[in-house]
């Protein structure tokens, strides 16, 4: 972790009985340790195990409230400290592993407002030769990144902007791995500007192919094909650069801006499946550890590119009999991997199988899901920070509406002349950007059709 200096930590351990910002912090960072998929707790025996999810929660839930407790007791608002920005911070963190989407979201927004009131996002203040200027130049980024991450997911306005230069590298620099990641990924958000936020979250104007298509481009050559960093890091930035890459398409599907004539790869509507091809290329070759150590982050985002395959699959012809990997390879690997993670104890298992049910009944049997499911719509709305919504971003129709209606493998081949008459409406399902998606709709005649 690059915010923070070993030896101010361990001064900052003998204090904690004696200042309170000691404490808070060493409790805040805590929750944040505990609530890590490789955290182990020891036995009575002295001999580690992984702790179940649920008493996990448990532990990390108690630290968090006793942090806040006493973090409370004090004004830190008025006259906000380093020590301050960075408890707020792991406070976030916590919450977030907890699946407590909005705490999270507040105390992020905590952090990032001390953080102004230090004045980390003016350049001018890292001239006064401040002893703690690098981890707060590594923090603002870090809040930078924190910040476009989840406002994208959840559609979010953003409150800071690339507005400082990046942290310096020096050769005898101990954190020199773990800087230069973290300036990948923040070239990667980059990316993804202010401008495209805006369109994100209000309307569709200013929206073009060429604009969305240069983005996809600017993504794709974002990270080179060899990555010097441990296999955790690539592990976050490749499937990030992909997840971003899916959010980039959500994009081009509500502007309309999809072509099925598109000689743009970019541009195609199943540009989707090849997304999903180098993801399944990617976590196939990295250990299962490598992707488990960054939690439900990582599960969300490949749940998010799980669900947009779904939607193209439902939508669009598929080939069979080849020997590459097909979109269906793809969806099996998203459904073991997203059941492996977190001891397959995440929300995000009865989702994707929920919308496999409703959007591609055919393959229900492929995963195994032959029991009725609990409504997959009661399930969002249960869950704090759901995905799924009622309406777009946009206030406009589904997202999936813009697809074109290609017949099923099956229905193509067939010479049935029986009447199409629906007999059963189907569920909204999620999608990346909010908007309800609906699924295969089965007919008299055996078939399914695509109904928006």
């Amino acid at each position: 972790m690059p915010i923070l200096d070993q030896g101010r930590m361990e001064q900052t351990m003998t204090e904690i009985d004696t200042k309170t910002e000691a404490f808070c912090l060493i409790g805040a960072i805590c929750s944040f340790v505990v609530i890590q998929p490789d955290f182990h707790v020891q036995t009575a025996g002295d001999r580690p195990r992984t702790s179940s999810v649920r008493r996990v929660f448990a532990q990390c839930l108690r630290l968090v409230e006793e942090t806040l407790r006493v973090w409370n007791g004090y004004d830190h608002k008025d006259t906000p400290t380093l020590t301050d920005v960075l408890i707020a911070f792991f406070l976030s963190a916590a919450y977030f592993g907890l699946e407590k989407a909005n705490a999270a979201w507040i105390h992020l927004r905590e952090a990032i407002t001390l953080a102004q009131l230090l004045g980390m996002h003016d350049e001018a203040t890292y001239q006064r030769g401040d002893v703690d200027g690098d981890i707060r130049r590594r923090l603002f980024w870090l809040l930078y990144v924190s910040e476009r991450g989840y406002a994208l997911h959840k559609h979010r306005p953003l409150a800071l902007h690339a507005t400082i230069e990046y942290p310096v590298l020096t050769e005898d620099s101990t954190d020199a791995v773990a800087i230069t990641g973290l300036i990948c990924l923040c070239n990667l958000f980059r990316i993804i500007d202010d401008t495209f936020s805006r369109v994100w979250n209000t309307a569709r104007s200013e929206c073009s192919s060429i604009w969305l298509s240069d983005l996809q481009r600017q993504l794709e050559e974002a990270l080179p094909e060899e990555l010097n960093c441990p296999e955790a890091q690539e592990a976050d930035l490749r499937i990030t650069q992909q997840w971003l890459k899916i959010v980039v398409w959500q994009m081009s599907t509500a502007s309309g801006c999809l072509s099925s004539t598109s000689t743009d790869a970019f541009m195609s509507f199943t540009y989707p499946i090849d997304v999903s091809k180098k993801i399944f290329a990617i976590t196939s070759r990295l250990s299962p550890q490598a992707i488990e150590v960054h939690g439900i982050g990582l599960i969300e985002k490949l749940f998010d590119i799980a669900c947009t395959l779904i939607d193209v699959m439902s939508c669009v012809p598929l080939e069979t009999a080849t020997f590459e990997v097909g979109p269906r390879d793809c969806l099996v690997h998203f459904h073991r991997l997203i059941s492996t993670l977190r001891q397959g104890e995440s929300r995000y298992v009865a989702l994707l199988e929920g919308k496999i049910r409703d959007t591609l009944p055919t393959m229900a049997s492929a995963f195994a899901l032959s029991l009725p499911p609990a409504p997959l719509e009661r399930m969002l709305t249960q869950e704090e920070g759901s995905l799924s919504s009622n309406s777009s971003p946009y206030n406009s129709p589904s997202l999936m509406s813009s697809l074109p209606r290609f017949p099923t493998l099956q229905a193509a081949s067939s010479n049935s002349s029986a009447t199409t008459q629906p007999v059963a409406l189907p569920l909204p399902v999620t999608s990346l950007a909010g908007a309800p998606v609906y699924g295969c709709v089965p007919f008299q005649d055996g078939h399914h059709r695509i109904f928006p």
